[in-house]
């Protein structure tokens, strides 16, 4: 009945009605995503007067009221294929001011028309097929990007960004020649950089180094999402970057890597919303070359190192390890360097590691991340390492027994899934610097066995890249402990009673002569023992 009125409203009514009857319709199936099918015909004609009342010049709340009932329809598929044409895809493009050259994005009476128009977009391309072609026909990447330029320094028209960026990733997303495209002809990866930067006020202090205010507000919600989509976009626009051909490539991306940084040491509104938030920066930093990582940690300031001094002087000195990372300021300090957003990315994995699901989505990422900048720069590993595999205290516990960020990297090392498993003792090896010895120590050779089998280092040795020759320094109290920990399990084990001692000398010669009897049987009734020792 709801389809019937507004129809009959739609192609016999004037501006007024129409959106009246249409509002009534939105406000009522707002919510609705599963359609009845038996009405099914009766919402594509719907869809069809919609568009004929479009391309009328009415009020901009009647556009808005169409657009709205048409973003709610456009959610069932079968819907649209009697309706996505090019000139419908025309008519949207134009209310979105996709095909607009100059910049036509004064009147704020229009915003409401543009979002509408780009949210009608996003489910149109992505229910619709037959619309991911005309998309690639009309050029629709290359408008989204000259809308993004309008619009990239403007914060009173976050909601247009947002889903300009949401319908640029799905494009990005369904069809791979536009990832090249965005990439190489739209110059894309500094275009949403930029955008990046706009929305999380960057303020330059170096070539790749932001100025960070710690108590300053978060992010608001309309900055978050905005900064979420154009990670996401980002995403699919380097999916394929892993090598650095140019110098103005390396250039970039340490940008790149210098705004995600910032990412990192900033919050959102809400706890979720800073999570999600972080999650994206850490996929896109999973694309970033690994050579350009090293603008994650920087170089302290004159007046950082002179307050890390202060803080070390004022540290006991018995607390050797514990001089080389401090904390000052909200700052973490680590051999002369910032490492604070390390220290994110390793509290990120931790939480996700503690949510004990979805492993391989949310945790493998930011555990390759981290694998990948231990092995290719020392400062990154040395520091890692301090905080996930301190020097050995307290060996008495299996080393995948407690609550410390190592004891849960062990227990992975035995979890069900073989990728999960994988990145989890790859990380610590290269923690360990690829050397055997130094893993069974931390995790135990029953934890390490698959790890090793896999690289063929059962027998000891150390795999195949190259690291620093910095010697581990062993506790004390690991140098006592040493000569009793079970190699197996990787803990202290109180020795075991001989039961020889308690035996008397009649005992005792009593299951020695058993002992001969069964060697005599052995010998007379089986296959000769050196047979079965392969002599």
């Amino acid at each position: 009945m709801d389809e019937e009125r507004a129809l009959y409203i739609v192609r016999a009514g004037e501006a007024g009605a129409i959106e009246r009857v249409l509002r009534d319709y939105s406000d009522k199936h707002r919510a609705t995503f599963k359609f009845e099918s038996t009405d099914e015909d009766k919402r594509k004609k719907l869809c069809e007067g919609i568009f004929k009342v479009l391309i009328k010049d009415i009020p901009t709340t009647c556009q808005v009221s169409c657009l709205e009932v048409l973003r709610i329809l456009s959610r069932d598929k079968k819907v649209l294929v009697p309706v996505t044409t090019k000139e419908n895809m025309q008519i949207l493009l134009r209310l979105a001011k996709l095909n607009e050259l100059d910049d036509s994005l004064e009147k704020v009476s229009e915003f409401p028309v543009i979002v509408e128009s780009l949210k009608c977009l996003c489910n149109i391309v992505f229910n619709s097929q037959m619309a991911q072609q005309l998309s690639l026909e009309l050029n629709l990447a290359a408008k989204l990007c000259n809308l993004l330029r309008k619009c990239k320094d403007r914060k009173f028209i976050n909601d247009i960004k947002c889903f300009d960026l949401r319908l640029l990733f799905l494009l990005s997303l369904l069809h791979t020649d536009i990832r090249s495209q965005l990439r190489y002809e739209l110059q894309g990866l500094p275009l949403l950089t930029q955008i990046l930067e706009s929305a999380f006020s960057i303020k330059w202090t170096d070539e790749y180094e932001s100025a960070i205010d710690h108590n300053g507000p978060p992010l608001s919600p309309q900055e978050t999402d905005c900064a979420i989509e154009a990670l996401k976009a980002l995403f699919n626009v380097t999916v394929d970057s892993w090598k650095v051909h140019k110098e103005s490539d390396s250039h970039q991306f340490r940008v790149m890597a210098a705004v995600l940084r910032h990412c990192l040491l900033i919050v959102g509104p809400t706890e979720d919303k800073t999570e999600e938030l972080h999650s994206n920066a850490v996929n896109l930093l999973s694309n970033v070359p690994v050579s350009c990582l090293d603008v994650l940690i920087c170089p302290l300031t004159h007046e950082e190192t002179a307050q890390e001094a202060t803080t070390l002087d004022e540290l006991p000195s018995n607390k050797t390890a514990e001089k080389e990372t401090v904390l000052k300021n909200n700052t973490m300090v680590y051999n002369g360097m910032n490492m604070e957003a390390i220290h994110v990315l390793l509290n990120f994995m931790e939480k996700r590691i503690d949510k004990g699901s979805s492993y391989r989505e949310g945790l493998t990422p930011v555990l390759s991340l981290l694998t990948e900048c231990s092995r290719a720069h020392r400062n990154i590993r040395k520091f890692l390492k301090d905080q996930v595999l301190p020097p050995l205290r307290d060996v008495t516990n299996r080393p995948e027994v407690g609550s410390t960020v190592r004891n849960k990297l062990v227990r992975l090392m035995t979890h069900v899934d073989l990728g999960v498993k994988q990145i989890a003792a790859e990380f610590l090896f290269v923690l360990c610097k690829e050397r055997v010895d130094s893993l069974l120590k931390y995790t135990g050779y029953g934890n390490a066995a698959g790890l090793l089998a896999a690289r063929g280092l059962l027998a000891g040795g150390r795999g195949d890249n190259w690291y620093s020759e910095d010697e581990d320094t062993d506790t004390e109290e690991y140098k006592n402990a040493k000569p009793n920990i079970n190699l197996i399990t990787g803990h202290l084990e109180e020795p075991m009673p001989n039961p020889i001692d308690e035996m008397t000398e009649e005992q005792k010669e009593y299951e020695a002569m058993k002992l001969v009897n069964m060697l005599d049987k052995l010998s007379r009734y089986c296959i000769p023992i050196h047979f079965l020792l392969g002599f």
